[in-house]
């Protein structure tokens, strides 16, 4: 087996110094075309690639970006993922991806790690505060924050209309003609899952229609709080007519729940979630959700990191918001 070739190995078959085979594979503008090219030439023949620790210790450049998410699990995630690499193949970098699973402690672990490894970081961490966060990383280090409760003017920010998402979809249930609304949350600390209650609450009072307590169950984005919420409510006598779910996959659960409990979706009761992941529409019956283009959000925070990685003295902060629509399927009776 042929030896690996080195950078010396093309440097002395171009007949230039290592410094300058060092300056072509790092696109300096300091060397001469014909040089530039006659290097690449030698390094194409030899089979030579540059290694990419090497050239970051030169170029203080990794060509990789990293992203700390919640968590891994689920189809939301793994669009915000795909949307990311997509974004960042297409520009020459890599991904780096860890998860937090919402604890301070993982949080500052991830990124100590990450320091020196990364050019710029997409941060999403909904559960908590992210000043603690943003305070361990350089100053003026690239960061885009998505779906952060962090009010900071210096980061890019990109959230989800969850209000107005969760707003429009309890009024589309109002206007189907249901009274008896109930609502299965997210985590309690979570930025999404706040501003999605906030709108329901808000559609309710609007309809001027009851808030009852007993009528808003506790989750945690997870199918097996959406079923064991289901399971609770189809044992109730006096049964809502409705459940919007937080998120899809709380609605899936509880779609499960209502068809081991007996109960016909949407004759019985219909039910409604948030996100619109790819598996709502193949669930029996597909269900109606809000929808966000999952894999947008995730391209868009992707484009804004490289634009501040890119060009950082002219580079304007922004904070945008990622819009929602409704998409009705047959589980709120509508169809």
């Amino acid at each position: 087996m042929a030896a690996t070739a080195t950078i010396k190995h093309v440097a002395r078959e171009a007949g230039v110094s290592v410094a300058t085979v060092s300056r072509v594979m790092n696109e300096s503008s300091l060397v001469a075309e014909h040089t530039r090219l006659q290097v690449l030439q030698v390094a194409t023949r030899l089979g030579y690639v540059p290694h990419s620790g090497a050239r970051s210790l030169i170029t203080n450049r990794t060509s990789t970006i990293g992203v700390l998410l919640p968590d891994l699990y689920g189809e939301f995630y793994s669009e915000v993922i795909r949307g990311i690499d997509q974004t960042a193949r297409r520009h020459d970098y890599h991904v780096l991806v860890s998860s937090s699973h919402a604890d301070q402690h993982d949080i500052d672990t991830v990124l100590r790690s990450m320091r020196g490894r990364v050019d710029g970081l997409i941060l999403m961490v909904p559960d908590l505060q992210v000043a603690s966060a943003v305070a361990m990383l350089p100053e003026r280090f690239p960061l885009v924050l998505v779906n952060c409760a962090e009010e900071s003017r210096q980061h890019d920010a990109i959230t989800v209309a969850n209000f107005e998402g969760a707003d429009a979809m309890v009024r589309h249930l109002v206007d189907l003609g249901h009274t008896r609304i109930a609502m299965i949350t997210g985590g309690e600390r979570n930025f999404d899952a706040a501003e999605r209650l906030r709108g329901f609450r808000s559609a309710l009072e609007q309809a001027a229609l009851s808030m009852e307590g007993d009528l808003i169950l506790s989750g945690d984005f997870s199918e097996t709080s959406g079923f064991r919420a289901g399971a609770e409510l189809a044992q109730r006598a006096s049964r809502p007519t409705a459940v919007f779910a937080a998120n899809d996959a709380m609605a899936i659960g509880a779609l499960s729940a209502f068809r081991e409990a007996g109960l016909d979706v949407p004759r019985d009761i219909a039910v409604v979630g948030f996100d619109d992941i790819p598996m709502a529409r193949y669930v029996d019956p597909p269900l109606s959700s809000v929808h966000v283009d999952i894999s947008a959000l995730g391209e868009c925070a992707t484009i804004r990191l490289l634009e501040a990685m890119q060009q950082p003295a002219g580079h304007v902060v922004r904070r945008e918001i990622m819009p929602t629509t409704l998409v009705v399927r047959r589980s709120c009776g509508a169809l």
